[in-house]
């Protein structure tokens, strides 16, 4: 017996090497953004380049839609488009709404009721392409925002955003810009957005992103009657026409319910001062489609400047260092 269980009984060194799993030979995944991380650039590029259309719709309707009526018909349209998946959802969560009725208002206020009139206002003087610009100033609010928060940038991130301010002020300076008294509508808009996005990084933890989105439509719909009420008096309404309609339809579906959506969760999984970085491609997109729908002029300065616009947002939107 004696002899069985030495035979039995391994040596601790050989009892090791065999319990214990070989190396893995499985190769490790390649360093680079995590799939949140390419997901929520992806989602800020989609919602720069559909906001950059509505910037070109503003000035087109300018001299056609009151800028009070082009914002409420915007968000009537928006609150169609998105009620059939969001208010089933915001109904179940009216306990959470209600409690945190004041952040929703806010929201609401900021991102839905004055940005978009503010813009719609300053599109009755400003050409399209002065409008992106100065848009382009409020990432740097975002990332202010996010810094008074408590959370580090980082030097790649600052430096980014460095990068692309200097170009966005170059492009500003450039032979190109015009500015009016329309631009301080938009430096206005350009300080609610900022202030608007980050905002989102406080949203109520459990509240649904489109039942969200539904709510503060609905809510900056309801805050707009008003103003909607006082331009019907004022200015009289405006006649529908396909040279009407169809914007306002772009700006309801794409650059409301769409863009809102996707911009929103972009903050959500990658933050507001890196969102604001890719919010930087918006000038470039603005003096485009201006160009090429407008006739509104373009040269050498803004090209030169669109790169170094490019150049911050590589920089600025990869990874914290």
């Amino acid at each position: 017996m004696a002899t069985a269980a030495r035979r039995t009984t391994a040596h601790p060194a050989e009892a090791a090497s065999v319990t214990s799993p070989a190396p893995s030979t499985v190769p490790s995944a390649p360093a680079g953004p995590t799939a949140p991380v390419a997901a929520g650039l992806a989602l800020a590029v989609l919602a720069t380049l559909v906001w950059s259309g509505s910037f070109v719709t503003s000035r087109a309707l300018g001299d056609s839609v009151p800028p009070v009526q082009h914002a409420f018909w915007r968000w009537v349209v928006a609150l169609a488009v998105v009620a059939p998946f969001g208010a089933r959802r915001a109904w179940r969560q009216r306990a959470l709404i209600r409690r945190h009725l004041g952040f929703v208002v806010l929201a609401s206020l900021l991102g839905v009721t004055v940005y978009n009139t503010l813009v719609n206002q300053a599109g009755v003087t400003t050409p399209a392409a002065n409008m992106g610009m100065i848009m382009a100033a409020s990432p740097v609010l975002m990332a202010l925002w996010e810094r008074a928060g408590g959370v580090r940038l980082g030097a790649r991130r600052i430096a980014g955003l460095i990068v692309a301010c200097a170009g966005v002020l170059l492009l500003v300076g450039g032979d190109g810009a015009s500015f009016s008294a329309g631009d301080l509508w938009m430096i206005a808009a350009a300080c609610c957005f900022g202030s608007y996005s980050a905002l989102l990084r406080r949203r109520p933890e459990g509240l649904d992103g489109v039942g969200f989105l539904f709510t503060t439509f609905l809510c900056g719909t309801v805050l707009l009657l008003p103003a909607q009420g006082v331009s019907l008096a004022v200015q009289g309404g405006f006649h529908p026409t396909p040279g009407t309609v169809w914007p306002l339809l772009y700006v309801g579906v794409a650059s409301s319910a769409v863009a809102f959506f996707a911009w929103n969760k972009a903050v959500s999984l990658i933050g507001p001062s890196r969102a604001g970085v890719v919010y930087y491609l918006q000038p470039v997109c603005v003096a485009l489609l201006s160009w090429a729908l407008l006739a509104e002029p373009t040269g050498w300065t803004q090209a030169g400047c669109t790169a170094l616009i490019l150049g911050g947002v590589v920089l600025g939107a990869g990874a914290r260092r």
